[in-house]
């Protein structure tokens, strides 16, 4: 199985995606740290929004055969610099998390947008309470 590590804003999602990725209850927490578990880390949303902590996640990324930027569809603006993925030397994927939030197909394109100007090679989009998308991560990393 893949190892995938998680990237993303603060409350963005990829706590509760972990969970439900490895079928577990949703219990949200706030990621205080660099979290190990299975085959996914989960990084803290402070990670992304402090420059001075890239390389951490460059360095946390290592153990990884799979980047994942995650990007809340309800979000109006992206934290990932344009052509962010660039600095991975392996697979970038884009997630697109709490699809069931959007109510608007204009919500969706611009999470679409945010991941494709970060570099990403593929798009996921994923509701973690009603599991859609959920296989096909899961396949990723088989």
């Amino acid at each position: 199985m893949k190892k995938l590590i998680l990237i993303g804003k603060t409350g963005c999602g990829k706590t509760t995606l972990t969970q439900v990725l490895h079928d577990e209850n949703i219990d949200y927490k706030k990621t205080q740290a660099i979290e190990y578990t299975k085959n996914i880390i989960d990084t803290p949303g402070e990670y992304i929004e402090n420059r001075a902590l890239y390389r951490a996640l460059i360095v946390s990324s290592a153990d990884c055969d799979v980047i994942a930027l995650i990007q809340d569809c309800s979000q109006e603006e992206s934290i990932f610099p344009p052509n962010f993925a660039s600095i991975f030397a392996k697979p970038v994927i884009g997630i697109i998390t709490k699809m069931d939030l959007c109510d608007d197909e204009e919500s969706y394109k611009k999470a679409t947008n945010f991941l494709k100007i970060a570099g990403v090679s593929k798009i996921f989009k994923t509701s973690s309470i009603n599991k859609n998308g959920i296989n096909e991560i899961k396949n990723v990393l088989n």
